[in-house]
């Protein structure tokens, strides 16, 4: 099995790195515009192989999509970050453009790849690649869930001084400001949550959740790339061993949770087929305002895409 990571930068590099320590794949192919980028962190992955024990062949390229070709799974996390002065409206403007390239060289190379996306604005960069690939949307998809309910996890634990590996969440809506955690369908070891929390500390938790990637930007000054590059490589591993995983994706809806033609966190099971279905949850009538705000804000910023001639 053959995996390429688009963008050798922090989070790509991490995912590719992850990809190789799970070694169950012949070859994680890292590809990057900078010369030299991707070669360099490939090759110290490589050399990382005999001190951690893993078997996974790490090829960097720089910008040669040929030496992708056949990948059964594609990730990309190319783009640029907002840099001060540029509108929301500029940032989807050139990441879509970064995108629909990337996009239209995998489809040249490897036409039957399962496209993750990682790149921001996340859920209009989705369905960027969506578009540009032409593909069922069962195989081109969105990591963002994981990443946010593993922050939420990650919080309770601290809170709850137990380990993170005993909390089980579902975490829905767009990626950003407007996510939705579901306290309702959040365990710990099976036990429901607001069993074990009080409810001013819990909602706490999850503002803190919601805003958990402008955290650590406040404090490195750059964003996440450890927990997304882990985020994006455990659905590259659901996918290719065919585990039948249920996490939240980025998926595109037709009619789930009575929303259409949208791309929008929600649980799914994860397998060789890409998506193989959208778990409906039956939720209660404040959760689905809270979805059907993010469901609106994440529209808006489609529609941004929509607009745009070069994209589309």
């Amino acid at each position: 099995m053959k995996v390429t990571v688009v963008g050798a930068g922090n989070v790509g590099a991490t995912c590719a790195n992850v990809l190789a320590h799970r070694d169950f794949l012949q070859e994680v192919v890292l590809l990057d515009i900078k010369e030299g980028t991707a070669e360099g962190k490939a090759l110290d992955t490589w050399q990382q192989a005999p001190i951690d024990y893993y078997s996974t062949k790490v090829t960097g390229v720089t910008n040669d999509y040929a030496k992708t070709a056949n990948s059964d799974v594609v990730v990309i996390t190319s783009g640029l970050p907002r840099k001060p002065g540029m509108s929301r409206d500029d940032l989807i403007s050139t990441n879509a453009n970064i995108v629909k390239s990337v996009t239209e060289n995998i489809a040249k190379h490897s036409p039957d790849a399962i496209i993750v996306v990682v790149s921001n604005p996340l859920d209009v960069m989705t369905y960027c690649a969506f578009l540009t690939a032409k593909k069922d949307s069962s195989k081109v998809f969105g990591m963002a869930g994981i990443l946010d309910t593993a922050r939420y996890r990650a919080f309770l634990a601290d809170e709850l001084g137990c380990s993170p590996k005993d909390i089980q969440a579902i975490l829905m809506g767009g990626h950003g400001d407007t996510m939705v955690p579901l306290p309702r369908y959040t365990t710990v070891a099976g036990i429901p949550v607001t069993e074990l929390i009080a409810n001013d500390k819990l909602e706490a938790i999850i503002q803190r959740t919601k805003v958990g990637g402008g955290e650590i930007v406040n404090l490195l000054g750059t964003s996440a790339w450890y927990a997304p590059g882990a985020a994006a490589a455990q659905m590259v591993e659901a996918i290719l061993k065919d585990e039948k995983r249920i996490f939240p994706v980025c998926a595109w809806l037709t009619g789930e949770y009575g929303l259409k033609d949208i791309y929008l966190g929600v649980p799914v099971v994860l397998g060789k087929k890409g998506i193989e279905k959208i778990i409906e949850l039956d939720l209660n009538e404040g959760e689905k305002e809270l979805l059907n705000t993010s469901a609106k804000h994440v529209k808006e910023v489609m529609d941004v895409l929509d607009n745009m001639k070069t994209p589309a």
